[in-house]
């Protein structure tokens, strides 16, 4: 295949973009191309497409997450390209396949969402093309990278960013796996852009920069309205203490999250503070949690902190290894349960005018989550608008901690939900599972770091959006 593209390159193709001829000529098991609208990315992909099936005996899975009818899938594009090379005479352009006469190279069109399991039977395929790819699941992409698989095969992955916690963005962007070309390009690279267009794109730089910014320069939207802390917030804090001029002190506490099973992994955040100074993670499975909380346990004791472990499921039974490791030191550690389920604190106070903790939070975890958000959110307006904020009213995130981008992705991504009560909770696991997202390690870890101890909670600083 990737001689196919080299050869490719000796062609005269004035339809495609030269700017991406290193793209398409550079060998690679994954090809990322991503960017704004009006950049040429799809229409360059059928043309190179088109000239392969006709030099080439090439089998293309044509992808896309729904696809309710063919017109709904690269097919009609494939057809105009076709038009366009004047090569309709050599291809056969069937109700649900393309098929070119001389080279018997074939396009096929699946839409992943209802027929994940008919593509897994599929053989030979040389090249999958998946179109709006923001869309792609991790589970789908599994699939998909387990069922492409002749010698020399390739994905081409092409998409408009949507969100910057989408797992594709995340996975072939900010991540990506070995062998993936990466090319992000925008509509200023493109030369076939008529006047039109152009007129179009400054309205919108001029009327909604933001929008602009989105729209037709690919840049990913950094908040999901529906979730709990909005990543802008979070971005705000990182080295917030030195914007804000302000040094960390106060207690250290660490936030422990226990593996449960599986790929489950452990993990824990360390404030002093209001400041994260420390963020890690391990695997460690449930017959090793003595060696897991020995570790902890030795960093709280190094560091003069406390633990705040999570005391459902496996975490159960951390105290008693906590204790166990306490009766063999001179120095004990001070270590405490978060129960996510249990009851909130301040039953009786007031967390917004009118609205008892009680009649707001469902349970201990939404509670957590939800002062986070608001430190976060003060955060924000200190380091952008100038607020004014006690240290114990905002957070800062050190910006060489471990696996900050991860941090920052998953305290950003579970959302609000409600129970029938009308009592706020936060996504469940089983939920997040159903959109792909594994479970928050880190942001679990570090909501536990932060949160309200005793029987009361300090909300008069807190104020809503």
């Amino acid at each position: 295949m990737d001689d196919a593209l080299t050869l490719a390159g000796q062609a005269e193709a004035p339809t495609l973009n030269p700017a991406l001829r290193d793209f398409w000529l550079t060998p690679a098991r994954n090809r990322v191309l991503y960017g704004g609208r009006s950049s040429s990315k799809s229409w360059d992909a059928a043309g190179m497409a088109v000239y392969l099936a006709s030099n080439y005996k090439v089998k293309f899975l044509c992808t896309r997450q729904f696809q309710n009818r063919i017109e709904e899938s690269v097919y009609s594009l494939l057809k105009t390209q076709i038009d366009r090379f004047g090569l309709t005479h050599e291809f056969r352009v069937l109700n649900n396949k393309i098929i070119h006469r001389g080279t018997g190279s074939e396009f096929i069109f699946y839409g992943l969402w209802r027929h994940i399991d008919e593509i897994k039977s599929l053989e030979g395929v040389d090249v999958c093309w998946i179109e709006e790819a923001h869309n792609l699941l991790e589970t789908q992409w599994v699939i998909l990278r387990d069922t492409v698989r002749k010698q020399g095969s390739q994905f081409w992955i092409i998409f408009n960013p949507r969100l910057a916690t989408d797992f594709v963005y995340r996975r072939f962007v900010l991540d990506p796996p070995p062998r993936t070309l990466v090319r992000k390009i925008n509509y200023d690279e493109n030369p076939f852009l008529s006047e039109t267009i152009r007129e179009t794109i400054e309205e919108v730089r001029d009327e909604d920069p933001d929008e602009f910014q989105h729209i037709y320069l690919g840049q990913p939207r950094t908040d999901d309205d529906q979730v709990i802390i909005k990543r802008r917030w979070i971005e705000a804090a990182i080295d917030a203490h030195k914007a804000l001029g302000l040094e960390p002190s106060g207690a250290r506490r660490i936030g422990f999250d226990v593996a449960d099973e599986g790929v489950d992994k452990n993990a824990t955040v360390q404030a002093y503070g209001f400041h994260t100074e420390a963020v890690d993670e391990w695997k460690g499975g449930e017959d090793e949690l003595l060696k897991s909380c020995s570790r902890v346990w030795n960093q709280a004791l190094a560091n003069r902190a406390s633990i705040d472990y999570d005391s459902i499921g496996v975490g159960a039974h951390c105290g008693a290894k906590f204790k166990e490791l306490n009766a063999t030191s001179k120095r004990k550690v001070q270590y405490r349960k978060f129960n996510a389920g249990g009851e909130v604190l301040g039953k009786e106070q007031e967390y917004q005018p009118g609205v008892l903790n009680k009649d707001f939070f469902l349970n201990a975890k939404a509670q957590a989550w939800w002062l986070v958000a608001d430190r976060f959110r003060n955060t924000y307006r200190a380091v952008t608008k100038g607020g004014k904020f006690r240290p114990d009213e905002i957070i800062s995130i050190a910006g060489d901690v471990d696996h900050l981008e991860r941090l920052i992705t998953e305290l950003s991504t579970p959302r609000k939900d409600y129970r029938d009560n009308g009592k706020v909770m936060v996504e469940s696991k089983k939920d997040l599972a159903k959109r792909d997202v594994a479970s928050p390690n880190l942001a679990d870890a570090f909501v536990m770091a932060y949160a309200p101890r005793g029987r009361r909670v300090n909300y008069h600083h807190l104020t809503q959006e």
